[in-house]
Formats: structure tokens, sequence, C-alpha cells
């Protein structure tokens, strides 16, 4: 029978080598380990694991006073919110692109399908790890129209004709005062976006805003290319996307300009 420190060290170990991704997924099986060790250690050993996850340390500061089912109904009840808010965002015969894999944007575009709305989505593969391939396969399971470009085709995924994306839609890893954090990519898409006036919008749960300085995680270079040779690799794993690039944040709060969404997340 495996141990409860042997369950939870496996987690610890599937976050770090990211088989657990997602700030959702990261934030949930970070909550279920705390709980079987609830310290200030195990907090700050789950914390260390991923550098750029605030939504997992705003579960762990309520996990005292919240069991793992409130957290999941919470969350539930919060996505329910997210995804009748997209739903009202997306018209008829639109083009949604996004990039990498968001589980919120995967059910909100799901709810808004099944609710009638008709729409196709354009997504990159995502390099080095591809989580593109996951939203396609998610995306086509659920018969949603779907095509997938590579990466380097930014410019030519956001501006193909004859049928451009009119709306982009990004996950989000954190949210600051001047910036949301995304997948790398998500900053230089923003800017195509921006100057073919297709507006850009982060869809995700407020959970993941912080007032803390982020730092960008870099991952092993062996992601990009496994060699042993002497050879140089940055991989960052996110991005900044200016906030002079979002129209709108769609949360559990509703559909909000930036200034607001933080107005209501200051104390």
């Amino acid at each position: 029978m495996v141990s409860k420190k042997q369950r939870f060290n496996q987690i610890c170990k599937d976050i770090k080598s990211i088989k657990i991704q997602g700030a959702k997924n990261i934030a949930k099986a970070g909550f279920r380990a705390y709980k079987m060790f609830p310290y200030s250690s195990t907090k700050n050993k789950l914390l260390s694991l991923r550098s750029t996850e605030p939504m997992l340390e705003n579960l762990l500061n309520q996990a005292d006073t919240l069991s793992y089912s409130q957290l999941l109904q919470k969350l539930k009840q919060n996505q329910d919110l997210i995804n009748k808010n997209t739903y009202k965002l997306i018209k008829n015969n639109s083009v949604i692109f996004t990039h990498c894999h968001s589980s919120s944007i995967i059910q909100a575009l799901i709810y808004s399908k099944n609710k009638g709305k008709k729409f196709e989505v354009y997504n990159t593969e995502t390099r080095p790890l591809f989580q593109g391939r996951k939203t396609s396969k998610e995306l086509k399971q659920a018969k949603i129209k779907t095509t997938m470009f590579v990466d380097d085709a930014a410019r030519i995924a956001l501006t193909t004709k004859p049928k451009p994306p009119n709306l982009v839609l990004f996950g989000a890893d954190a949210i600051t005062k001047k910036a949301t954090f995304n997948k790398v990519g998500s900053g230089m898409f923003a800017q195509i976006a921006k100057a073919n006036n297709i507006p850009v919008y982060i869809l995700t749960d407020s959970l993941k805003y912080t007032s803390k300085p982020i730092t960008i995680e870099q991952r092993n270079k062996d992601e990009v290319w496994d060699t042993e040779r002497k050879i140089k690799i940055k991989n960052p794993a996110f991005e900044a996307i200016e906030r002079k690039y979002i129209k709108a944040i769609i949360s559990e709060l509703g559909t909000l300009s930036y200034s607001s969404f933080i107005l209501l997340n200051t104390p």
C-alpha cells in the first residue's frame, strides 16, 4: 500500500515535472498534498515547486478553513460563472484564437458550443512541450472545429484569410496590477492582435491575482534540445502580457476592464 508520504512526494514530483500542469490543476493537487501534512514547511515546499503560481498560494492560505470538497465546489461555481460570461461574449460564426492549454477556456468554449453558439478555434502547438495538442484534442472531442498552427506562424494565424480571428482568449497563470502572465508567446500574440484590431480577453479565476512580484520560471533546457553540447538555451515558461494589450478580464466577477478587476481584488 502506498503511504501518505509517498503520495505527497509523488504529487510534488508531478507538479515539478509538469506532469500536473495548468494553474488550476496545480492548485488543486497542491491543496490536496498540503491537507496530508498541514504545516508551514509543507506549504513552503509546495510553493517552491513552480515559481509562477499565485493561485496555489492563494488557496493554500485558505486551506486551514476550507476542505477539499469545499474547494472543488468553489472552483466549480467560479467556472460556471466564467462559462456564462464567456457565452455572452462569443458571437455566432466567430473565429477564436487561443494559445497553449487552459482548462477554463476549454470548459467555457464547450459550454458555449453546447448552448448553441457556432464558432471555430485557431490554436498553437505551443512548443516545447506541445500543450496545444491537448487543446486541439479536447476541442475536437467536443466537436468544435479547430485549426492548429505552428508557433512560428503567429502572424499568419492572426491574419489568415478569408477568416481571421475576431477574438483572442488567453488563460492566465498570474495577474498583477501591470500585466497578466501566461504561457510564453502570449505577449507576442497579444501585440500582433492589437496591431490588427483583434480584442484580447483574459479568461481566468480571480484567485490568480497577486500583489507580489512575479518571477518567471525558467524551464530545463533539455525540454528544448536533449543535447550535451555546451549550447546556451533560454526556456522561459511564461511571459507578461502588458495590460495595454488587454481589452478585459473575464472571471467569476464578470467581464471587467483591467482597472476594474484590479480594484475588486485590492483590499
